[in-house]
């Protein structure tokens, strides 16, 4: 059965001189492969979008591909489709990687139809996921003004949705009446980026104190036992209160949902390197330390750490099953990025920690059988999308190649 990162971080403590940590001596090399590897991928991609004249229908991104199947299935790009953001971001980290035109005028073909967004009320809080993804990427890579120009009427847009009497922005307009309240979900943590980016590059400063006063009661109310995130914190809609924790995606309102406590630790490490506010800094290591303690020693988590499954479930079991339970490899890729950038702000032993794990994490990930390789064109397999509504389990999804790509770039740049 699996060992646990708890007991590895403790003789790692005793063991290593974490001052003097540095990865293996090889990883300067593994991780070039890899994103060779990527870029591979996403040139089969590319090649299967298009038809037999070359014709790439910009409007339409992949998604998933699902067990068993052999291709991308696409999905037209909408306010209402939170994915659509992901591949203009491969191709734009794919860029990075390889400074390749030909990637770079794709990159931008796959953003360019998401500009409605900058004139288009709010639907939900994943317009942060669609534009950071992509415009933000390329505005980082080329400068646009038209980029940036996106992204501040984007941020305005996201800011409406916000509830000053509850703290936090609404996530899902339309299931007000479904939860009976303002509901705040977890993934909305990485959407504030959104907002503090805005802050500095041209946008209101009330921005920034709308993403932090969302950080904040979302610190206060939304995790249990200390730091084990709800998917879904609720809110009264009139006078703002608390009025319980819940869970759409993962086993029980009680359990760790593996994304769910990703997006944590992702979004409280983002709102760090913004603010540099020190309880963002420790509230981040705080959520991260309370998934290492029960994370399989390959790195990639169960789809929730509670199903009673894992009890019998080896980590070579990559097909769930009645008796096996999910894992999910976007969780994995998600911490991992932010493991990367988390570790660059925090005490040298828990910097050589966090670095460690992040690294035997891509080890796993580059394993044949978490790879699409010759099996599909997607970067990797086995991610749990929603489990509860079993959509899209031991899959290939979308935000899972667009966070190991942006793992494997954060990587690259720490070597």
């Amino acid at each position: 059965m699996r060992k646990l990162f708890t007991a590895f971080i403790a003789m790692v403590a005793v063991a290593l001189t974490f001052s003097c940590y540095q990865p293996a001596p090889d990883s300067a090399a593994a991780i070039k492969a890899d994103l060779a590897y990527c870029d591979s991928q996403l040139h089969r991609t590319l090649a299967e979008l298009a038809d037999s004249s070359g014709h790439i229908d910009y409007t339409m991104s992949p998604r998933n591909i699902l067990a068993g199947e052999s291709h991308w299935n696409l999905r037209k790009v909408d306010k209402a489709e939170w994915c659509g953001g992901f591949f203009p971001g491969i191709l734009w980290y794919d860029y990075e990687a390889t400074g390749d035109t030909a990637i770079l005028r794709q990159a931008r073909n796959f953003t360019e139809p998401l500009a409605f967004l900058a004139t288009t009320p709010a639907y939900d809080h994943d317009l942060g996921f669609l534009v950071i993804t992509s415009f933000l990427n390329g505005y980082r890579l080329t400068g646009d003004e038209s980029y940036r120009q996106v992204l501040l009427a984007c941020a305005d847009t996201l800011a409406t949705l916000f509830n000053p009497r509850a703290g936090t922005i609404l996530s899902w307009p339309r299931h007000v009446g479904d939860y009976g309240g303002h509901n705040t979900i977890m993934d909305n943590m990485i959407n504030l980026e959104l907002l503090f980016w805005a802050s500095k590059n041209g946008g209101n400063d009330s921005l920034r104190q709308i993403a932090m006063s969302h950080a904040d009661t979302t610190m206060a109310y939304h995790f249990h036992d200390g730091a084990i995130g709800y998917h879904v914190a609720v809110y009264d809609s009139i006078d703002g209160h608390f009025l319980r924790g819940c869970t759409h995606q993962g086993l029980a309102d009680s359990s760790m949902w593996a994304r769910g406590q990703s997006w944590a630790i992702y979004g409280y490490t983002m709102c760090y390197r913004y603010t540099r506010e020190q309880r963002y800094l420790d509230f981040a290591q705080k959520v991260a330390d309370a998934y290492l303690e029960r994370l399989p020693e390959d790195g990639v988590p169960f789809w929730d750490f509670d199903d009673p499954r894992i009890a019998t479930s080896g980590l070579n079991d990559l097909t769930p099953s009645e008796s096996v339970a999910p894992r999910d490899a976007s969780a994995a890729c998600v911490v991992t990025s932010a493991l990367l950038d988390l570790a660059d702000y925090v005490a040298p032993d828990k910097a050589a920690a966090y670095r460690h794990v992040a690294y035997r994490t891509l080890q796993t990930l580059r394993n044949h059988e978490w790879r699409g390789a010759e099996r599909c064109p997607a970067f990797l397999l086995h991610s749990t999308g929603h489990h509860p509504a079993y959509s899209e389990v031991n899959a290939s999804i979308s935000y899972a190649d667009y966070y190991y790509i942006e793992a494997l770039i954060r990587a690259r740049r720490r070597l």
